[in-house]
C-alpha cells in the first residue's frame, strides 16, 4: 500500500492551501482544473474499490501476468478517462474534495486489508491499456494513477502561475 500512501501525501501537499478560486480555475478551455483532476482521482479510486469488491464476489479465477503499472505515471501516453470518471464543471471547496478523497482512500485501504490475498492474486479485471490485471495489481495501480495526475496538477499550477 506504500505507493497509495505516498501518492496521497503528495496530492495533499500539492492542493492544501490553494484558494477555492485557483482550485476551480481551468488553465484553458480544453484542460481540467485542479478540482476536476482531484474529482477524477476520487471517482477512479472509488470505482476501483467497487470493481475489486464486485470481482472478489462474482469474478472468475483468471491467469494474468504482472503488468508494468508504474508506466501509468508517464504523461506522454494519453489515455481518455472512462465516462464514469469524467469530472463535472461544478464548483467545489477544498474541504469537500478532501472529504471525498478520504472516503474513497479509506474504502480502498480497508478492502485491501480485509481481502483474502490469494483471491486478489487469482481474480482479475481488464484494464483499458494493460488488459487483464489481477485485483492485487489494481490496488497499487490506484496510487500510480494518482501520481500521474499529481504531475498534471503541477502542470496546471505552473500554467496558472501558482
Amino acid at each position: 500500500m506504500l505507493i497509495n500512501e505516498k501518492a496521497r501525501k503528495e496530492l495533499y501537499d500539492e492542493i492544501n492551501g490553494l484558494s477555492e478560486e485557483n482550485l476551480n480555475k481551468r488553465p484553458s478551455d480544453n484542460r481540467w482544473s485542479i478540482k476536476q483532476i482531484v474529482e477524477h482521482i476520487y471517482l477512479m479510486e472509488g470505482a476501483i474499490a467497487e470493481m475489486i469488491l464486485g470481482t472478489l464476489v462474482n469474478g472468475e479465477v483468471v491467469h494474468t501476468e504482472q503488468k508494468p503499472i508504474e508506466a501509468s505515471i508517464n504523461r506522454d501516453i494519453k489515455v481518455n478517462a472512462p465516462e464514469f470518471a469524467i469530472p463535472s464543471n461544478e464548483f467545489a471547496t477544498l474541504e469537500e474534495l478532501n472529504m471525498k478523497l478520504t472516503a474513497t482512500h479509506q474504502k480502498l485501504l480497508k478492502l485491501a486489508e480485509a481481502s483474502d490475498k490469494k483471491e486478489l492474486d487469482v481474480k482479475a479485471f481488464p484494464h483499458p491499456v494493460f488488459g487483464q490485471m489481477s485485483l492485487k495489481q489494481w490496488i497499487p495501480f490506484a496510487g500510480y494513477h494518482e501520481m500521474r495526475h499529481i504531475l498534471q496538477i503541477k502542470e496546471v499550477k505552473e500554467k496558472l502561475g501558482l
